[in-house]
């Protein structure tokens, strides 16, 4: 079927999965991240794919959530963030990673906040030259979710997971590589020819070996991830509704320093 913001394309048991709005350098609104979920749960399922690359249309890979848009607003008008999480966000990243077939991200740019965790969800992750990656919420007044707090601890070590969730730095693509967050750096003229090369090499390799590594390792390394997950919806959740987020989210817009109080 045809959709609005993304690209799914199937050939040779490759299943592809291009983020396509590239405007926003591929940021995630509602509509977005339900297209999303269902390539992820329907297409991408099939057993005629074999394997699935990621990556993003024109300058980015996905730039994070689309602040412009906002998120759906609950009862009493204040952002309602876990719902959006529980119904939109997290089923991808969890979709991802239970999907019985490896999943590689082509990251050809920004990777940030959602982004990043989407990236990161991925089984194997090759990052053109010119990309970074980031966990920003923090200055937006949020905190890492996406399923990022399980990722990326035991990719970098506690060191480094506190220094990317509380000061947001950008981690370029080579530092993420020494740190343990992407596999492969390659020059950003040739990073879809690798990537597809490597996609297309797993489509014709063992799918079941593969299905049962991933699952052996989702259990050992990341262990109950749905509760992870559930976590992050609920703190999340109180945190779009501080006055820090409200700043930090305007701020954003208005491309200026948030004043952040504490609150």
């Amino acid at each position: 079927m045809a959709y609005e913001t993304i690209i799914w394309e199937e050939t040779g048991g490759v299943g592809r999965l291009t983020l396509n709005r590239p405007e926003t350098l591929n940021a995630w609104t509602t509509a977005f991240g339900r297209e999303l979920k269902q390539v992820v749960e329907g297409e991408a399922a099939r057993e005629s794919v074999r394997a699935v690359i990621v990556t993003g249309a024109g300058r980015g890979f996905s730039s994070g959530a689309d602040l412009k848009a906002g998120f759906e607003p609950a009862e009493d008008g204040k952002p309602d963030i876990k719902t959006e999480l529980h119904e939109v966000y997290h089923p991808v990243i969890a979709g991802i990673r239970r999907l019985p077939k490896p999943v590689v991200a082509a990251v050809n740019g920004p990777a940030v906040g959602i982004g990043c965790s989407l990236a990161l969800a991925c089984d194997l992750v090759m990052a053109g030259e010119s990309a970074f990656l980031g966990l920003a919420f923090v200055n937006i007044g949020l905190m890492p979710d996406g399923g990022s707090t399980a990722f990326v601890p035991p990719a970098v070590g506690k060191a480094r997971a506190f220094q990317m969730a509380l000061l947001g730095e950008r981690v370029s693509a080579q530092q993420a590589l020494e740190w343990g967050l992407v596999n492969w750096v390659r020059p950003d003229d040739a990073l879809m020819d690798e990537a597809n090369a490597l996609v297309e090499g797993l489509a014709a390799g063992p799918t079941r070996s593969y299905a049962s590594s991933k699952r052996a390792l989702n259990q050992f390394i990341y262990g109950d991830l749905d509760a992870q997950l559930d976590l992050e919806a609920e703190l999340q959740h109180a945190l779009g509704r501080s006055d820090d987020f409200l700043e930090g989210a305007a701020a954003f817009v208005q491309k200026r320093q948030p004043e952040f109080s504490g609150s």
